[in-house]
């Protein structure tokens, strides 16, 4: 694949970026795009390795050295075609996912590995920008009706995927605007949401029917779904905030990271105004949360223009390297520096939050912590001595999820798992016959590749639930794609 020997004799580039003085002025994205011709050598990289452990670390089974291939060699059209084959939205991937296909790149072994998310980007890019990316109406009808109850990326790709066989496609959205997390979790500095909405033009005329700012379960009721659909999707995601129970936990100025950043993204859109309390201008602010959703934090609250931004993490500092825990090619646990860290924060390691403090008008005006260590068996230890108070006015909250929202698994009376989820089978069904459920719903907070895998995997179930054999493919237990 690709070029011989190009391995050797191109080296890995990435996306240039604007100064991050410069690009924390707007919520505009702010990577620069390479040349064509760069792009080709960087497919070329891409070695004949025999056996493309890519394809594994892919959970949508990306045929990634195959589309490899046709942009070193000029073909973007066929390339996009091979993407599109087992990837829906290789836009939003293609800005969004933290490519675990380039951690198990086997060039990853001896030199940096092919910059995969970045070729599977400029691909749709050019995809769009030439017109090829068309709406496919489906041939025939089946007379089959379907819901899908929320609109994220595995209800998107759910949808998608049904309704190109033929099945009349309905997706319930209970915000004023589709997307899901994609809208309003998802700050535009990573993905402006015209990329949402030009996507959304294609599944519109492809023929699916889109209803915003209906509740399930409020607006409509269950019984009234199960009585008009054939089969039923849930795909609400895991939208149950983890709360941190310490004193003073219940002081203005302690904030849910999925309050701030919502509240954001509709200013940004000019659908309102930054409320005050969720403003981070001028405050001293402090992240607790390391993860995607702590790191997007930092970057909105930089944006906002805050006096100083902390970010805090209760687990030691990671190594910059592979460790012996995790070898390749699996995904390697090392240390992350996102481009919101670049922009302007300081983190802080191993340390444990104790109390939020008030300034005696229930306002937060600053927070203990403690130096914590990890025993042998990982469990908290307190380090003694080192207590610390710190001045804060805004505590943003990114400690990721419980699961899903219970009130409508409750009304659609649908069985949970131990963790919360919604308990299905190995088909993607729930406790109820004709109900099923994928994406974070079903196997808690993830990644947008697994919900978009997850949504092309439940279409499948369904189709051949209401057809008894489909043609659309899904993942088995080997990662290999497959038809019935």
């Amino acid at each position: 694949m690709g070029k011989l020997k190009g391995f050797l004799e191109f080296d890995r580039i990435d996306e240039s970026q604007v100064n991050p003085s410069e690009r924390i002025k707007n919520y505009s994205e702010f990577t620069i795009s390479p040349s064509p011709e760069e792009l080709n050598k960087q497919g070329g990289r891409c070695m004949d390795c025999g056996v493309p452990f890519c394809h594994s670390g892919c959970p949508l089974g990306n045929l990634i050295p195959d589309f490899n291939d046709a942009v070193y060699k000029n073909d973007w059209k066929k390339a996009l075609n091979i993407l599109h084959s087992t990837n829906n939205f290789p836009e939003f991937t293609g800005r969004l996912c933290p490519a675990p296909c380039e951690q198990a790149c086997v060039l990853g072994l001896v030199s940096p590995p092919v910059s995969i998310e970045m070729i599977e980007k400029y691909i749709v890019e050019k995809g769009f920008k030439e017109g090829w990316i068309k709406p496919i109406k489906p041939t025939h009808k089946t007379g089959k009706k379907v819901a899908v109850i929320g609109s994220g990326p595995a209800g998107l790709a759910a949808a998608q995927q049904l309704n190109r066989v033929g099945h009349r496609v309905t997706v319930f959205e209970k915000d004023n605007k589709i997307g899901g997390l994609l809208r309003y979790g998802i700050p535009d500095f990573k993905m402006e949401k015209n990329i949402i909405d030009r996507r959304l033009e294609i599944l519109i005329a492809e023929g699916i029917e889109f209803n915003t700012s209906i509740e399930v379960g409020k607006d409509i009721s269950t019984k009234e779904l199960e009585k008009e659909f054939d089969a039923i999707i849930m795909c609400i995601g895991a939208s149950v905030k983890r709360n941190l129970p310490i004193l003073g936990s219940d002081l203005k100025g302690v904030i849910q990271a999925m309050d701030f950043l919502p509240n954001s993204n509709k200013f940004v859109d000019k659908q309102l105004s930054l409320q005050k309390q969720l403003s981070a201008k001028n405050k001293d602010v402090i992240v607790i949360g390391g993860g995607d959703t702590g790191s997007d934090c930092i970057g909105t609250s930089n944006r906002q223009g805050a006096k100083s931004v902390i970010n805090f993490e209760i687990t030691s500092k990671p190594s910059e390297e592979r460790t012996n825990k995790n070898p390749w090619p699996f995904w390697p646990f090392k240390l992350k520096t996102s481009s919101s860290h670049e922009e302007g924060s300081h983190r802080e390691w191993s340390i444990m939050t104790k109390e939020f403090i008030g300034d005696g008008k229930g306002n937060l005006s600053g927070l203990k912590t403690v130096e914590i260590k990890w025993n042998h068996k990982n469990e908290i230890e307190e380090i003694k001595g080192t207590e610390k108070i710190w001045p804060c006015q805004m505590v943003l909250l990114a400690l990721g999820f419980l699961g899903p929202e219970k009130s409508i698994a409750e009304k659609f009376e649908l069985k949970l798992n131990q963790r919360g989820n919604i308990q299905t089978d190995e088909h993607y069904k729930s406790s109820k016959n004709k109900i099923f459920a994928a994406g974070d719903a079903r196997r808690g907070q993830s990644l947008i590749v697994w919900a978009i895998s997850e949504g092309r995997d439940v279409a499948f179930e369904v189709d051949k639930f209401l057809m008894g054999k489909s043609f659309l493919t899904k993942k088995n237990s080997k990662g290999d794609l497959i038809s019935a």
